[in-house]
């Protein structure tokens, strides 16, 4: 990890083209259910938004998508989009004008952020009765063997080299004061369809795994990798990755 002066800390930059390509993919119905309950769909802020992938499909149902990301490296890997902004900014001053967005969302980021500085910053920015969305993922199910093999992996060869700010994730947010007013919202889970490289791949984007290769000069998903062949059967072979997505949504009043 590294800090810039504004305090931000960049968690991902030194792995931004594997995190756009071994990240899974959010619901698109989570996106429809947000522009419904928008008061317009004229402008969103897609607040820590990585190499884009919330943004890209919030531009299917907002007019402009305003992206911002602290690391410069993260928003120069993004995929381009006509109805997206690509900012360098962080979370707490985003430089945007007050009371121009209609929707303001955070995945699977706000645990990094100066959460109370962050949510002044979307009261700010939000609309009057605008919307704020903010969700996060866990650990991934498959199927009990292979998940076994994971949950080993995430919690005692990983445990030490998370970030604390990492148990926010693991309570799915609920600890966290949201002082918006909170509205009914549906389960949402995310699905892939993977080979074991392409799992691979995606547990090589945790920063725990960058951490523990760093100090060890050992990458630990070689070992996983190892223990899940025989229970994958045919490292070709595609199954189905389900995370569940905890998301709470706030009115802006």
């Amino acid at each position: 990890m590294s800090m810039s002066s504004n305090g931000f800390k960049d968690h991902f930059s030194g792995a931004s083209s594997d995190y756009q390509r071994n990240r899974p993919t959010y619901p698109d119905a989570l996106f429809a259910f947000l522009a419904a309950h928008s008061p317009a769909c004229n402008c969103a802020w897609d607040c820590a938004t990585g190499t884009g992938q919330a943004a890209q499909l919030l531009a299917r149902y907002f007019e402009r998508v305003i992206a911002t990301d602290g690391s410069a490296t993260q928003i120069a890997s993004a995929v381009r989009d006509p109805r997206i902004d690509y900012r360098v900014a962080t979370a707490e001053a985003s430089g945007i004008e007050g009371a121009s967005v209609d929707l303001v969302t955070v995945a699977q980021a706000l645990h990094w952020f100066d959460i109370p500085a962050f949510f002044r910053e979307a009261h700010r920015v939000l609309k009057p009765r605008g919307i704020i969305a903010i969700w996060s993922y866990n650990l991934l199910t498959i199927e009990p063997a292979i998940d076994a093999v994971i949950n080993h992996l995430y919690g005692p060869v990983l445990d030490a080299y998370w970030p604390p700010e990492r148990r926010l994730v693991e309570s799915d947010y609920r600890d966290i004061e949201f002082p918006f007013r909170q509205i009914a919202t549906p389960s949402f889970a995310m699905e892939s369809r993977w080979t074991l490289d392409q799992l691979l791949g995606y547990l090589r984007t945790w920063s725990a795994v960058r951490r523990y290769q760093s100090e060890h000069g050992i990458d630990p998903v070689i070992a996983t990798g190892e223990a899940l062949s025989p229970l994958w059967g045919d490292r070709h072979a595609i199954r189905t990755i389900r995370w569940p997505m905890p998301v709470r949504v706030g009115v802006n009043e």
